[in-house]
């Protein structure tokens, strides 16, 4: 499958936001015959030998179904879901598995809601992904952290700002272990984008989008994704860059301006 070819990264588009009054594997198809690497989060819902048969390329998945970094009974299921989902991933040969400070319930809301992340946590977070980390290495997969905003969408998530993530990444110093530098959750949360994106750079294992507020695409809210995405390519990334965004209106016109606003950035 070709990939858009006049923009510097790697465009990527999350199929559980969009063309959503389709079925699922329509549109995994539809977001493939744009050129863009398709994303997707829980795996145990999907029929993955179907999404095999497609022949998109599923560049990102959820990455551990149930668990948490911090405490031995939820350590212990983390990492058994961690294996479980390395098995998943090659059905659909899927090399990004995304993860989170903890588990997410209904609605995005974290399943252990954290008021204050003490030092032992950290040093367990740090331990757990470590053990994460071999479990990337021996599958040749990458697993990414990825940093959650906690005023709008996940209340209590522990690790949820991208300096958190970016500590946890390089404490563990893994190439199997990568941050997902998400901008929408980091504009609600901490803001600085394109200083978090210089810092982080070399613990960046993908770059994901959404316009702020309303989480839809670039160009709806009140970020300047074309300035970002020109600091991007000066800072020298070329990375995946994913829209991880609902459409205003229709999905198409949505897909257009993502592409558009990453593309042809001379």
């Amino acid at each position: 499958m070709e990939h858009v070819t006049n923009s510097p990264f790697t465009l990527a588009a999350c199929a559980e936001m969009i063309f959503t009054d389709r079925p699922f594997i329509e549109r995994v198809e539809r977001i493939a015959a744009r050129g863009l690497q398709v994303e997707m989060w829980d795996w145990t819902t999907k029929d993955l030998e179907a999404l095999a048969g497609v022949g998109a390329d599923i560049g990102s998945m959820t990455g551990y179904i149930s668990g948490t970094l911090t405490d031995d009974q939820g350590i212990e299921a983390f990492l058994s879901s961690a294996r479980k989902s390395v098995e998943a991933a090659k059905v659909i040969g899927c090399p990004r598995l995304n993860f989170h400070g903890t588990g997410l319930g209904e609605g995005g809301i974290p399943v252990e809601q954290v008021e204050t992340v003490t030092g032992a946590m950290w040093a367990r977070a740090a331990l757990t992904i470590e053990k994460l980390a071999a479990i990337g290495q021996e599958a040749d997969v990458v697993f990414s952290l990825e940093n959650l905003n906690l005023p709008t969408d996940h209340p209590g998530d522990p690790f949820s700002h991208p300096g958190d993530t970016r500590a946890l990444v390089a404490a563990v110093d893994s190439p199997h272990v990568r941050m997902n530098l998400d901008l929408y959750h980091a504009q609600l949360g901490d803001g600085r984008l394109i200083d978090t994106c210089r810092e982080s750079l070399p613990w960046i294992g993908e770059i994901q989008i959404a316009d702020a507020p309303g989480r839809c695409q670039p160009g709806t809210g009140e970020i300047c994704y074309r300035n970002v995405a020109r600091a991007l390519d000066q800072m020298g990334y070329d990375g995946v860059v994913a829209m991880e965004a609902f459409a205003s209106a229709d999905s198409d016109d949505a897909l257009d301006d993502f592409i558009t606003t990453f593309s042809d950035l001379d």
